[in-house]
Parts: structure tokens; C-alpha cells; sequence
């Protein structure tokens, strides 16, 4: 049986996509993405704990709008790759190959109060989506289960 190498995230992006073109013409592009859980401590105070991933994304998806304080729904694969450093040292990098982005909302859009926080929302309450895109056909799942 084939293993299952599938990651999904809904977080914010924490730096604006960058882009590099290749001389053939294919683009890759980078940015990072923080997703956050929040859970009580032994005292009962509300704590947050905030993980940092390094997103890669390849052709049309390094093409997308994203910008640092965007919030995004990502489905992609883990990649573990290593690579020496300016002075030879030998380095290992785990990273999320997207392969489906959905924009959730755009920095600075009014994504609405948290759960505890009374306010007033400001009268712009129009969120920015975009669709689904995908880098190739879904397969048909051949789980058991």
C-alpha cells in the first residue's frame, strides 16, 4: 500500500510571495505561513502556541497575489531536501509544496471580531477569494476506509 503524504493548514502568510523565474521560463515561488493553536495552561490562562512552515509554490500558484497578513486555506505535501551553506556546511530543510491555495482573506480586510471581542466591525466587511487552484487532478481515492 502507497503512504500518504498530505498537509493541510489555514493560517496567515508571514512575508509577501516571492517569485524566482527560471531560464526556462518556470516560476517558484516562497513565502512563509504561520498557523496558531490556542489551549490553557495548567493555571487556566489562555495561551497561544505559533508554528512557522516554509511554503513552496511552483508555475501558476507562484503567479497568485499573496501578500504578508493574508489568511489562507493550503493543501500540499511535505519536502525534505538538504543543500550546503555559503561556508560548506550541510544543512536540512523541511517544507510544504502547495498544491491548492485558497485565499480566505487579504491583509487588511475585516475578517471579523474574535470570538471574545465585542466591537463594531467597520463598514467594508467584503472578504477577497479566489478559487481553488490545482497542479493536477484529483485521483481517485483508493482508501479502505
Amino acid at each position: 500500500m502507497a503512504g500518504i503524504n498530505k498537509v493541510i493548514l489555514v493560517g496567515n502568510l508571514g512575508k509577501d510571495l516571492e517569485v524566482m523565474t527560471y531560464d526556462n521560463g518556470v516560476k517558484r515561488g516562497t513565502f512563509t505561513m504561520a498557523t496558531t493553536e490556542s489551549y490553557k495552561d495548567k493555571e487556566g490562562n489562555w495561551q497561544d502556541q505559533t508554528e512557522w512552515h516554509n511554503i513552496v509554490v511552483w508555475r501558476w500558484l507562484a503567479e497568485k497575489d499573496l501578500i504578508k497578513g493574508d489568511k489562507i486555506y493550503l493543501e500540499g505535501r511535505l519536502r525534505s531536501r538538504k543543500y550546503d551553506d555559503k561556508d560548506g556546511v550541510t544543512k536540512y530543510i523541511t517544507e510544504i509544496q502547495a498544491d491548492k491555495i485558497l485565499k480566505l482573506s487579504s491583509a487588511g480586510n475585516y475578517d471579523g471580531p474574535p470570538p471574545s471581542t465585542p466591537t463594531n466591525p467597520p463598514e467594508n466587511k467584503e472578504k477577497a477569494t479566489d478559487t481553488i487552484t490545482e497542479t493536477k487532478p484529483e485521483a481517485e481515492d483508493d482508501l479502505p476506509f
